[in-house]
């Protein structure tokens, strides 16, 4: 009998060198980005301004299998990837199932997540395109992080504009932010027009990802060209970067003879998932495997399970292209006391439109089922998992308590994203019983729908 691992490292000389653009596999492409006045779709002169050049072709590309990975890039890969793919025996035996546990850990580098691996590429290119810096968002920190190191390394400056409740929730990760010479803003700020704007609507508001977009957005727009907006998710160039993960992972598998029945990610704006889930839903699409992908989110900022297929703003001030995705609206804000990030208020046109389409399927949870999970997961597994990680972790539980009922020996895989360590805050208030849920109404998401732009697209939904 063939001895399977605890966990397989490729070697430096298998990682991939180039990244897999999922949408060249898609039978139908997702809806283009639209121009909110004109309504017609954007081109790549029309997105410089605001992105870099190259990440603005990336972006619009959607028939280009493969993209190769600059050399200056899998320079920065090489001193933490290949990544581990690692076999939950322990997980495993505590659940009593028959299932065949995986998980790709990405936690591994000093930002503590995924993020990392398109941070650099998108520093990369800013620096090739001769800019003094960038300027970005950040919820629960993990994107903000990763970019501060990528352009630390690449002498760029680093504007981030950070969720307000998250930036006074979690101060570590904005000091580890300052270790890299991020210049760090709670969000909403008085620093912007659109930051002042929604606080003369709100003062009280604790921010969200879409109100930090417009204040990054504008920062950048008004530096006089020598910085650009980067972001860490839902954009087409993001989950390009981030097949890296699938690809490994898939590589990995085919190494141990493996091949997952079940995929299971975490979705917040798409970046981890997109990037796990790629060249197994390319599998999926081109009918060489029968695989099920699973998206994971939470229940209190539920964009695929109770969102609206529809074009609307990236941002809360209205200020970005339109993107046709499962959203909740631009003005949707979580409940202050949600701590397990995914916070934004739409989805990743690739896995909106893969979801729209029947190729994936998607399940919503509690924070307190999720903590419940993670807790379960560190005691077993040994790793304290980002609460973000920890969504994936419920979902892969509850794939194997299926087996376990049917007595199936289905092969699961799921994305660990990063490490749990910045995130204390929230794990102490689960362990005090200090922590509550949050599902909002059916009449809560109302209001973020009846904020949808007003465009022929979106009648009828």
């Amino acid at each position: 009998m063939k001895t399977i691992p605890h966990r397989l490292y490729l070697t430096e000389e298998q990682m991939p060198k180039q990244w897999f653009n999922l949408r060249s596999a898609m039978p139908q492409q997702p809806d283009p980005l639209i121009h909110p006045g004109t309504l017609q779709p954007l081109g790549v002169d029309d997105l410089a301004p605001i992105f870099c050049t190259e990440l603005a072709r990336q972006e619009l590309d959607g028939s280009t299998p493969y993209v190769d990975i600059p050399s200056e890039v899998l320079e920065v890969y090489k001193m933490y990837r290949p990544s581990p793919l690692i076999r939950a025996y322990a997980l495993e035996k505590a659940l009593g199932t028959p299932a065949k546990i995986y998980y790709k850990f990405e936690g591994n580098n000093t930002s503590g997540s995924h993020k990392l691996n398109s941070a650099v590429a998108q520093a990369y290119y800013a620096k090739q395109q001769g800019l003094s810096g960038v300027t970005t968002e950040t919820g629960a920190g993990q994107w903000g992080t990763a970019l501060s190191e990528a352009c630390s390394y690449f002498g760029l400056t680093c504007d981030v504009y950070m969720v307000k409740c998250s930036y006074e929730q979690k101060p570590f990760r904005k000091a580890v932010m300052g270790v890299f010479d991020a210049a760090v803003t709670p969000s909403p700020s008085n620093t912007t027009q659109a930051g002042r704007k929604i606080l003369a609507e709100n003062p009280d508001t604790t921010g969200s990802l879409g109100c930090a977009i417009s204040e990054a957005v504008e920062a950048a727009v008004q530096s006089g060209g020598t910085k650009r907006y980067v972001l860490g998710s839902v954009l087409n160039q993001v989950l390009l970067h981030q097949s890296i993960i699938g690809l490994e992972s898939k590589l990995a598998m085919e190494e141990l003879g493996e091949y997952p029945d079940v995929v299971v990610g975490c979705a917040g704006g798409g970046s981890n998932l997109g990037g796990l889930i790629a060249p197994f839903m390319a599998d999926k699409l081109t009918g060489k495997k029968d695989v099920r992908i699973v998206a994971v989110e939470p229940a209190s900022c539920p964009s695929f399970t109770r969102g609206k297929y529809a074009y609307d703003f990236c941002d809360t001030g209205k200020v970005t292209p339109l993107a046709r995705m499962y959203t909740l609206g631009s003005g949707f804000i979580p409940s202050a006391n949600h701590a397990g990030g995914l916070r934004y208020h739409g989805m990743s046109p690739i896995l909106s439109k893969l979801y729209h389409d029947g190729h994936m399927e998607a399940v919503s949870y509690k924070q307190t089922q999720v903590f419940e999970a993670a807790i379960l997961f560190a005691k077993r597994e040994t790793i304290l998992p980002a609460p973000e990680s920890a969504h994936a972790i419920k979902g892969a539980i509850d794939e194997a308590l299926k087996c376990k009922e049917t007595g199936e020996a289905k092969t699961i895989l799921f994305g660990l994203t990063g490490t749990g360590y910045f995130d204390m805050t929230a794990y102490e208030s689960y362990l005090s019983g200090r922590m509550s849920d949050y599902v909002p109404t059916d009449a809560d998401l109302q209001k973020g729908f009846d904020s949808l732009p007003n465009i022929p697209q979106n009648q009828g939904i």
